[in-house]
């Protein structure tokens, strides 16, 4: 029967990085549980949804003092499994299946029984690894993750809009979120060419975020139906969104009329200061703009009005004034590195960008609002 003794610290991370992959709505009584391998040379911990499924691989190593005395398998309910690791004391914890099912898990003045599953019981997951594979920083992977996801639609009526698009072409790899009414785009250059075009669902990107620690780089492995983030021993897999991905290089424009140059943490101040101030749960902003006074102002008849200078802003084009929603503004700039920022405008009613003055591979897109003050 399977038995090892393992660091409870340790095995207790690895644990909680699985089961960040299981949800209690599961149809699958499985799937509530973490699937626990043991080989005679590692430990190999599952779980999954059946959207997102994470693998994680434990070997011996001093940090981790895993020993196996046998091998063998068992599912065993997440909840519960966190709760008794992360609870029993003692540096070093023993596991070991009694029967076919009772796992004892004992640790230095305590010990408990827990009622699992038989590993049989659990779906087969294929985790073999796509044809194409490149490696990024782990940096540059939460960048991308935190420059873009923020912008995808809540709304299940365009499911593909959920997610965050990524596609290559020869040896740039384009990140795209938007929910229609803003985008956020990051350029990644890449080392050897490769064509595809996929979307990855957002909260599954928040997952692989969550699993980022100090590796120096990730590998990503993609094809149609599936895409992989291999983050030191640890596989995270998701499945793709269906659907074609709205075409949206042509909705950011290539020439401006107007440029308002301002540091990020002055707007951001002025825009949350009057954060409170919305029109039907919609905090609307207005931009009064001119080469000699820059005015950010907010209204609302239930609520009240408010007026803020921007002393340090730079404008040139002459006269524009534009209204838009304020979050979208906020987290946007809030996705941007700190420092000057450079907001381009067109128009009016015309879509307009922002931009780090120090960082051109990211591009913020808002759609204006139409106001009548």
């Amino acid at each position: 029967m399977m038995n090892f003794t393992i660091n409870k610290r340790y095995f207790y991370e690895r644990l909680s990085i699985v089961s960040r992959a299981i949800s209690v709505f599961s149809p699958l009584p499985a799937f509530s549980g973490i699937k626990i391998d043991v080989v005679p040379n590692s430990i190999v911990l599952t779980g999954s949804d059946s959207d997102i499924s994470i693998l994680s691989t434990i070997t011996p190593d001093q940090e981790n003092a895993l020993t196996i005395n046998a091998a063998g398998s068992i599912v065993i309910e997440s909840k519960y499994i966190l709760e008794v690791v992360r609870k029993i004391e003692g540096e070093i914890i023993e596991f070991e299946v009694l029967d076919d099912t009772q796992t004892r898990i004992s640790g230095d003045r305590s010990q408990f029984k827990i009622n699992g599953m038989k590993s049989t019981d659990y779906p087969a997951i294929d985790f073999s690894q796509p044809k194409d594979s490149f490696e990024i920083s782990s940096e540059t992977l939460k960048e991308i993750i935190t420059q873009t996801s923020f912008a995808t639609s809540d709304r299940e009526t365009r499911p593909v809009l959920t997610g965050v698009n990524f596609s290559c072409h020869d040896k740039q790899l384009q990140c795209v979120a938007t929910d229609s009414y803003r985008l956020a785009r990051k350029l990644v250059p890449l080392d050897s060419a490769f064509q595809f075009n996929i979307t990855i669902p957002a909260k599954s990107l928040q997952e692989v975020y969550k699993s980022i620690g100090g590796e120096k780089n990730v590998t990503i492995s993609v094809d149609h139906k599936k895409v992989q983030f291999l983050i030191d021993n640890t596989i995270i897999q998701t499945r793709l969104i269906d659907g074609a991905y709205p075409e949206t290089s042509r909705l950011i424009p290539s020439s401006f009329n107007y440029e308002l140059r301002i540091d990020s943490h002055e707007l951001l101040s002025a825009i949350d200061r009057a954060s409170f101030i919305k029109n039907d749960g919609v905090y609307i902003i207005r931009f009064k703009l001119d080469e000699q006074e820059c005015v950010l102002t907010s209204n609302s008849a239930e609520v009240g009005s408010s007026i803020e200078m921007l002393s340090d802003a730079v404008f040139t084009g002459g006269h524009l004034e534009i209204s838009c929603n304020g979050r979208y503004v906020f987290e946007a700039l809030k996705a941007l590195k700190q420092g000057e920022i450079i907001v381009r405008l067109c128009g009016e009613m015309k879509p307009f960008t922002i931009q780090s003055s120090e960082e051109d591979s990211v591009t913020m897109l808002v759609v204006p609002l139409r106001t009548y003050s």
